[in-house]
């Protein structure tokens, strides 16, 4: 029998991280110089870092200290705030378990780091680096009221076999007495000089079967911070349902890993917490790179993740950039792997090669050096080298030339298979359906159309678009009968656009108006363009300057109207990448991961639902702040509204982002672009019913909003059971309040009081992380990698008959054309840029793989049978996209020349730009 002794904790808890909380080290490294006491640690299972070879993960020594006698009486204490520590005396009883724990293996290994791990082991030996295990009992002690941690006998530990190749394998068996019940957290201490990667710990030998502890985690160095981790069972349960034993570990994780709001993080740490948008500019190199904070009553926005560097020098508000002493921080699970790593060096790598040639012209003649034809566009992709004769032989010094010219050009993205289709009229409307952005389209529902707009500031409120300027494209249809009929359609960012024109417009080499677009859904199903209206600020000379333009059937009336579209392009683009996908989807879901994390314990069923949407989001978020929205960074290089693209999403966050609009329906309905339908099977019918964006949208949705519903009934079944969860109210409160603080007192915010509110809610935030995110993200490339079908900088205005350049645009409209286009090292740059973000990792994750995902987080069997549903409906769908994709009749996506709509197939064709694929998460 064994006897179980209890020994007074010495201090108390420390800090916790958001996956699995932490518990404090002994003060010494057991068995080391450093312990005073040498205390005899047969009671331990641990894992030695003698001869460990991250590598190859051969000889890691994971093994118990073997001078011990083990039928002597011991006694260890571990400091762990209202806990009593469990110690064993051997007496011949208990029952034998045995331990498996999963590593990941790097994937490569600098020399330093071999060289830093053969030192550690040999200075470390047998009693040193270790990585000490204990149980965590889920019963209490009834004499102390407090819980149990069993502290292991282990023999040695031993290498076992994987299955994955990435993965290393050690186990190790020992005795745990009879009435120590089963076990529901594992406390890991890891007294290696580096962090590892723990995938889980399997537990064998309780009555129920093997018992898991999912981490996937990075586990820190005692020398980084001496504070141990706890990592609970994979087994969902609500805060009312915490086993006693453990009820205060998941309370304390809670509270801890919210940080204390001050100091600068590091980056081994799990700390989630909230801050501005301080960190974009950088004043202290130049006045020119000062940028504003946004988040606050001025510059609404949401939050960001806190890193804490110190602010800059010249500017108290603003946070300075990340550096090597300040380096990027994102808690450290958030971090991309180093699969996801390797693809963004091949991007990186890619973009570089892409833009060599570009960037040499640029260095010995001007950046400015514009296109001279349409031909030297089409000299930007590799179809000529295509076109060469396969069974031409190539001596040796034309093979290398050809492999350098293909690596120095792109690959022929999708929408130029016709490479005349920027030309059609047809196609640049369906664009609005079927395109990049597909979520700007609305019903025109009257006339005339009014601006919101000051009219002390920006002029009279109507628009120049009239009923006599509509109805000449109608097909003689009258303008009542196409209203009445739902036919007529619009692209307005006209209120958007127009405050910042005249900024924008004084940036070099840069010009636009503020477009309003009006399209006609034929009645053979076509849509069309019918007008565009370019406006400009008004000034004192020119009170209203709105300026009006039809297709034309003679040559300079329809050079304008390409030189509209194109501009109408550019103000789509602005609007697709800084509302639409940026403030939209990324900024917008960064304070649901942060609150989820700070509110939500790991083992809350809503935690494990939501943990497959959270991967690497705030990683993607961080380095987007870095590099592609911040001061001169890309899109300021690239997108048409320059350095005023977030002052422009603020104002957009602040009048027009609704939570409650979010969800798929409801943003159809909002756009007029479907009606409310009971008796449809997402509530809702479309407008206009070949819209591939929302058609097979639609299909994800339903999908999603069917698993969520099942899986929220499965853990809510009581009538205020959502009511009465703390943690769930928590998260809900703090989303508003501290991750939205300047929307949280608007009355459009759902209510949290029922399990239809709470599916709702989920559904909403699973959807704009997965299905919209996808359809707006991973076409960049495919659907817009075509400097002429969509522009993102035009250089010039539209000439009018007054001006000198009026002349010159009659004797050569290709060159005012192509001399408005972006210059050729913006084109390239451009299409590098949106080829890396249209990349799938090798290691993405899709919606279809869900099911494997989950059963790593929880072993409840009704819901892995919901997410084999899932999976099956997955598979439906992407055989109906495809069967769509085929039919004649759907020509927003079938026909000569036409891309298919692919964005929403769940699955893709593997990594690389694929045009298709829905992955779980924000993950690019």
């Amino acid at each position: 029998m064994f006897k179980v002794q209890h020994g007074r904790p010495s201090t108390t808890l420390s800090t916790y991280t958001p996956r699995v909380p932490i518990v404090r080290r002994p003060k010494a490294i057991p068995g080391t110089k450093r312990d005073g006491n040498r205390r005899n640690m047969s009671s331990m299972a641990r894992f030695s870092s003698q001869y460990w070879n991250r590598a190859t993960g051969d000889r890691m020594g994971i093994r118990a200290v073997n001078n011990i006698n083990t039928e002597s009486v011991i006694k260890t204490s571990v400091e762990v705030e209202s806990k009593e520590v469990v110690s064993i005396v051997e007496n011949g009883g208990g029952t034998e378990v045995s331990a498996v724990v999963m590593l990941k293996k790097n994937m490569k290994e600098k020399i330093t780091d071999k060289i830093g791990n053969w030192i550690e082991s040999m200075t470390r030996g047998i009693n040193g680096g270790a990585i000490l295990i204990q149980l965590v009992s889920e019963d209490i002690d009834p004499d102390t009221n407090s819980g149990k941690i069993l502290e292991c006998y282990a023999g040695s530990w031993l290498p076992k076999a994987s299955d994955n190749p990435s993965i290393v394998e050690y186990t190790a068996n020992f005795t745990v007495p009879s009435d120590f019940e089963r076990p529901g957290a594992i406390i890991v201490t890891n007294y290696h000089d580096k962090e590892v990667h723990l995938v889980q710990i399997v537990i064998h030998g309780f009555g129920e079967g093997p018992i898991t502890f999912p981490a996937n985690t990075w586990i820190h160095s005692w020398k980084d911070d001496p504070d141990s981790r706890v990592i609970f069972r994979n087994q969902a349960c609500l805060p009312y349902q915490t086993a006693p034993g453990i009820r205060d570990l998941r309370r304390e994780a809670l509270l801890k890993i919210r940080g204390n709001g001050n100091d600068e993080r590091k980056r081994y740490e799990q700390i989630y917490d909230y801050a501005l948008y301080n960190d974009l500019g950088n004043p202290d190199k130049s006045n020119d790179l000062a940028r504003p904070v946004f988040g606050g009553e001025e510059r609404s926005y949401p939050r960001r993740c806190r890193t804490g560097r110190p602010p800059t020098k010249t500017d108290p508000c603003a946070e300075s950039i990340a550096d090597s002493l300040h380096p990027l921080y994102v808690p450290r699970d958030e971090a991309f792997e180093e699969i996801k790593q390797d693809t963004l060096s091949t991007k990186q790598r890619n973009g570089l090669m892409h833009n060599l040639i570009p960037a040499i012209v640029a260095k010995f003649s001007s950046p400015d050096t514009p296109f001279n034809s349409f031909s030297d566009i089409d000299k930007l992709y590799v179809d000529d080298i295509a076109s060469k004769d396969e069974n031409q032989k190539e001596n040796l010094i034309d093979q290398i030339l050809s492999a350098g010219e293909r690596l120095l050009k792109f690959e022929i993205p999708v929408i130029r298979r016709d490479r005349f289709a920027w030309l059609r009229d047809h196609e640049f409307a369906r664009q609005t359906l079927a395109g990049v952005n597909p979520v700007s389209i609305e019903l025109l529902k009257e006339l005339p159309i009014l601006s919101k707009l000051d009219p002390q500031v920006y002029g009279p409120p109507e628009s120049a678009i009239t009923k006599d300027l509509i109805e000449p494209g109608l097909n003689g249809m009258k303008i009542e009968e196409a209203i009445e009929s739902k036919r007529l359609f619009i692209l307005d960012h006209h209120d958007m656009f127009l405050p910042y024109i005249e900024n924008i417009n004084s940036l070099p080499g840069r010009k636009a108006y503020a477009s309003r677009t009006v399209l006609f859904h034929t009645p053979k199903g076509i849509l069309m363009p019918v007008l565009i209206e370019l406006s400009l600020p008004p000034t004192p000379t020119s009170p209203r300057t709105k300026r009006i333009f039809t297709p034309g059937h003679d040559a300079t009336t329809d050079w304008l109207w390409k030189l509209a579209k194109a501009h109408v392009c550019t103000n789509d683009a602005t609007i697709f990448q800084m509302v639409n996908h940026w403030m939209r989807i990324h900024a917008s879901a960064e304070p649901y991961i942060i609150a989820t994390h700070r509110q939500l314990s790991s083992m809350h069923p809503i935690y494990k639902l939501l943990h497959p949407h959270m991967r690497y989001t705030l990683q993607v978020n961080a380095f987007s702040r870095k590099t592609f929205i911040s001061a001169d960074g890309i899109v300021e290089a690239l997108d048409c509204a320059g350095k005023y693209g977030l002052d422009l999403s603020s104002t957009a966050y602040k009048k027009l982002w609704r939570f409650d609009m979010e969800a798929l329906p409801a943003d159809l309905v909002r756009r007029g672009m479907a009606m409310e339908d009971p008796t449809a099977r997402c509530g809702v019918k479309l407008v206009i019913e070949d819209y591939p964006y929302a058609a097979d949208g639609l299909l994800i949705w339903s999908a999603i909003k069917e698993l969520v519903e099942s899986y929220v009934g499965r853990y809510y079944s009581e009538p205020n059971s959502v009511m009465s969860d703390v943690e769930l109210q928590g998260w809900w409160n703090e989303i508003k309040n501290k991750g939205h603080p300047d929307k949280k007192d608007e009355p459009w915010w759902p209510n949290l009081a029922s399990k239809e509110d709470l599916s709702g809610i989920l559904a909403s935030m699973i959807w704009v992380v997965s299905g919209h995110h996808s359809a707006i993200n991973f076409g960049q490339y495919p659907l817009a990698g075509y400097v002429l079908h969509r522009p993102t900088i035009m250089r010039k205005l539209i000439p009018q008959e007054e001006e000198p350049e009026y002349k010159q645009f009659l004797l050569d409209p290709e060159q005012t054309f192509l001399s408005s286009l972006p210059t050729q090292f913006q084109a390239t740059k451009l299409l590098a840029v949106q080829e890396a973000v249209s990349t799938h990792s090798l290691d993405e994750e899709y919606l279809p793989q869900l099911q494997q995902l989950y059963s790593f987080l929880n072993n409840d069997q009704e819901v892995i049978k919901m997410y084999e549903r899932f999976s099956a409906r997955m598979v439906e769908i992407e055989q109906t996209i495809k069967e769509r994709n085929e039919d004649a009749s759907l020509r927003n996506r079938c026909g000569a020349g036409i891309a298919p709509y692919e964005l929403l197939i769940p699955s893709s064709a593997g990594p690389g730009v694929t045009g298709r694929g829905v992955p779980n998460s924000i993950s690019n």
